[in-house]
């Protein structure tokens, strides 16, 4: 691990942190993977829907709102937090919600919901990525393989949508950077996890964000319009997409690290292919199928235990 920065916050804040265990992953690991992926995979259809009467301000901020009430209600997200840790809060605000949510509704006005959660699927091996530099160790052997892998069903799943023109390409590439936002953050998150538990974290992070998106959303209301179909789908990401599932996430990087758990969004395609040819009658390209397949078995393959590659130092600093 990296050594922490200087002054009384770098003190106590690791850049970031490995996961409580390098074992394989336990059932309940498992559970906690393929919560976010069932409810992400069917958040960016509801994006889609939501895009029929709202601006997609509008929508990012309403989604922090709902999540945060979800969470709210539940006495342990009242849990005090120390002072020092507020600015990582505020920066993870911007990084893990703020700004990717802002994204992710605009580029679906150019790209297809089944394309938004494919390319999602790029989260593992960027995550990978931020956590080699952070920490300056090599994730194992089967990681690396996994994260190739996985590699590969991310280019064959974008390869249609380069091909269909400069507006196309424009929303893949800004569904890239929310998901590279999302790489840093969990990363980032997975100390402050381990220290107070997810939902004290997530409820001041989803503050944050709210103040962030307000703009936003303003800038938005006079060009929405209610919809029955649209407020419901609006709630449901909120709910589901940006309170609970936001738990399971972070309690799953805290047990087992940011980069094997970034890989329960390798199952977010298939659910998000599976909903937007049945939902929505969207077209999956044939590279789009091959590619999910291949992000799968790099899922499988990063699930394995952790070995450290050897003469690579198992980190440079503290646990912390």
């Amino acid at each position: 691990m990296s050594e922490p920065g200087p002054g009384p916050v770098g003190a106590r804040l690791p850049r970031t942190a490995p996961g409580a265990s390098d074992a394989a992953f336990t059932p309940l690991d498992w559970v906690l993977l393929a919560v976010p992926a069932l409810m992400w995979g069917s958040s960016f259809a509801f994006m889609e829907v939501g895009l029929r009467h709202l601006a997609p301000g509008v929508i990012t901020f309403l989604r922090v709102v709902f999540g945060a009430v979800a969470l709210v209600a539940v006495p342990r997200a009242r849990a005090r937090v120390d002072r020092g840790d507020l600015p990582r809060i505020v920066l993870l605000g911007l990084l893990w919600m703020a700004l990717p949510f802002t994204l992710f509704p605009i580029a679906q006005q150019w790209i297809s919901s089944s394309l938004a959660g494919m390319l999602n699927s790029a989260m593992p091996v960027l995550t990978a990525l931020v956590a080699t530099v952070l920490t300056r160790r090599i994730p194992g052997r089967w990681q690396i393989v996994g994260i190739v892998v996985g590699l590969a069903g991310v280019v064959a799943i974008g390869a249609d949508g380069w091909r269909d023109g400069d507006t196309t390409a424009l929303g893949v590439m800004l569904v890239i950077v929310a998901v590279g936002c999302y790489a840093v953050a969990v990363n980032l998150a997975v100390p402050l996890q381990q220290r107070y538990g997810s939902l004290p974290v997530l409820v001041r992070i989803q503050a944050v964000a709210i103040v962030l998106t307000l703009p936003g959303a303003a800038i938005g209301l006079p060009s929405s319009s209610w919809g029955v179909d649209s407020a419901a789908a609006v709630v449901a990401l909120g709910v589901l997409g940006t309170g609970w599932a936001f738990v399971a996430m972070a309690t799953l990087i805290g047990r087992v690290g940011a980069t094997r758990g970034s890989i329960t969004t390798y199952f977010v395609p298939v659910v998000a292919v599976l909903i937007g040819v049945a939902a929505l009658d969207e077209r999956v390209p044939a590279s789009a199928v091959l590619g999910t397949a291949l992000v799968l078995a790099g899922a499988a393959l990063v699930s394995r235990r952790d070995t450290v590659v050897p003469g690579i130092s198992a980190g440079a600093g503290s646990r912390g």
